[in-house]
């Protein structure tokens, strides 16, 4: 083979490789720019949430899903110009259904930690909130370092379980929801929860458990809605929604109808 033929092969195989890096990019710029037209041409965008997480996302007496996060997703698709599908999965794996294409969106009061931020994006927080430990009434703790050593029960997935390490549990209970670790707690088969601080003053003033708060939150959380790394124009677009609906009340007034509070600034 001489060299002029050399080459020539050898600037085919740069062009062809060259051809085909800008075909991946341009594929996947495409992808981002098509998440958004995606869910207005299926006129639907679907978020994720446990449905089990009174008042923020939960079932009612008629099986109706309803909540702080469900009138939210509601607002965020109407803005949209689209239909809200609420779906409804174990936080447990969440996450992975997310990455898998199961739904749009996770808007269920998830936590923006580093961790989840490697494989999902996060939207401007749409609400703030805090872990909070709680007891039965007739327990005799008086501060949250007293349940070192003790049984703690969290939902499976969330935030919660490292507090409840850093508190030096002896053992870490987890559950689908915080139906069961409130049930659980009330009926003495753990020592305490640890779940959001609005949750459990939800539960507390119910009237249904016998439990009470104790101490301060353990910390304070940013809730936001989470997407695939991908969608970046569907996050963009749900992001400036949230921005006006913290600017215009809506959020404000949401949060009031449900908590009785509004959680929505700092």
């Amino acid at each position: 083979m001489n060299k002029i033929i050399q080459n020539k092969l050898v600037y085919l195989l740069l062009a062809s490789f060259l051809v085909s890096i800008f075909f991946f990019y341009g594929c996947a710029e495409k992808k981002q720019e098509n998440s958004l037209s995606r869910v207005k041409e299926k006129g639907e965008i679907s978020f994720a949430m446990s449905g089990g997480y009174p008042p923020f996302n939960f079932f009612n007496d008629k099986d109706e899903l309803v909540g702080f996060d469900v009138d939210v997703a509601r607002e965020v698709a109407n803005r949209l110009g689209v239909k809200l599908k609420p779906v409804t999965t174990d936080w447990s794996g969440i996450i992975e259904g997310l990455r898998a294409g199961a739904f749009d969106g996770i808007l269920g009061s998830m936590a923006v930690t580093e961790e989840r931020l490697k494989v999902v994006n996060f939207s401007t927080p749409y609400y703030y909130s805090g872990a909070q430990l709680l007891v039965r009434k007739e327990s005799p703790y008086t501060s949250p370092q007293e349940l070192k050593g003790k049984i703690i029960g969290v939902v499976t997935g969330t935030t919660f379980e490292n507090d409840a390490k850093k508190l030096g549990a002896k053992d870490i209970k987890l559950y689908k929801d915080d139906t069961q670790t409130l049930l659980e707690l009330n009926n003495g088969v753990i020592d305490a929860v640890i779940t959001d601080r609005v949750v459990g003053v939800t539960a507390m003033n119910s009237g249904k458990f016998n439990i009470r708060l104790l101490g301060s939150p353990l910390r304070s959380e940013d809730i936001a809605v989470a997407f695939r790394k991908d969608d970046k124009a569907l996050l963009s677009a749900v992001d400036e929604i949230i921005s006006e609906m913290h600017k215009d009340g809506t959020l404000s007034k949401i949060s009031k109808k449900w908590l009785n509070v509004d959680v929505t600034t700092k």
